[in-house]
């Protein structure tokens, strides 16, 4: 309790007070939790390439208050200068960004990572990193035996759920092999959420014979939202 008030009485000293374009920068490299939130909502602009990625470096790794804040600037600061995020040190941020365990940051990840579809280098990196995600999230999954905790299954299909989410996006970006591989395995999975991700990608990629059938097995899913987004064409 003693905590919380202390981050509000921060908060409204903050508030009170007056920064530049410089002080707000400075808040987030060396604020606490409630500065480094302060800072990133109170951004108006971004620089250079050196303030981007201090502002995507808070994407990971920091108290969920900064995550959100940072997910929610990221998507305004990419829309208009996409290119001061396209050094590939940023580009693990994003993966990462996008498997966040709140939902929220997660959807505001691959709305930001949208507009940098541009670039066939991030695109590339993206999808990749993604699909090495649900590739070792799978690899966990049938390792599990009914012992395991439901919290444990539940967190590795999350992280599916988003990755494919993203993918529905990048898809054109991932070797046949490797989005084939997955869209089997994931079609597989007890998790309608993870099959409706599913048909939405498989319904836009050119069908070899087995695609076909993994399409046709979504098509007559037992799950209405499954089915629906073959209704939706």
């Amino acid at each position: 309790m003693q905590n919380d008030m202390t981050h509000f009485n921060n908060a409204v000293e903050l508030f009170e007070r007056e920064f530049s374009h410089a002080d707000l920068v400075n808040l987030l490299q060396n604020g606490n939790v409630v500065e480094k939130q302060f800072a990133t909502l109170n951004l108006k602009d971004l620089n250079n390439e050196k303030e981007a990625h201090l502002l995507i470096s808070h994407l990971v790794g920091v108290d969920g208050k900064i995550r959100e804040a940072v997910a929610f600037k990221l998507v305004e600061f990419i829309k208009v200068k996409p290119e001061l995020f396209l050094n590939v040190e940023n580009f693990d941020y994003f993966v990462n960004g996008t498997i966040d365990i709140d939902g929220n940051v997660c959807r505001k990840v691959i709305e930001a990572s949208i507009y940098l579809k541009y670039s066939e280098e991030f695109s590339k990196y993206y999808a990749e990193g993604l699909n090495n995600i649900i590739e070792t999230a799978l690899d966990e999954i049938s390792k599990f035996t009914f012992r395991d905790k439901k919290y444990t299954i539940n967190k590795q299909i999350f992280k599916i759920y988003w990755c494919l989410e993203a993918i529905k996006y990048f898809y054109e970006f991932l070797p046949s092999d490797k989005l084939k591989n997955i869209l089997v395995e994931c079609s597989k999975l007890s998790e309608y959420t993870v099959r409706e991700k599913c048909a939405e990608i498989i319904k836009h990629l050119d069908l070899d014979e087995e695609l076909s059938k993994i399409m046709y097995l979504l098509e007559h899913d037992e799950n209405y939202y499954v089915r629906k987004v073959f209704l939706n064409n």
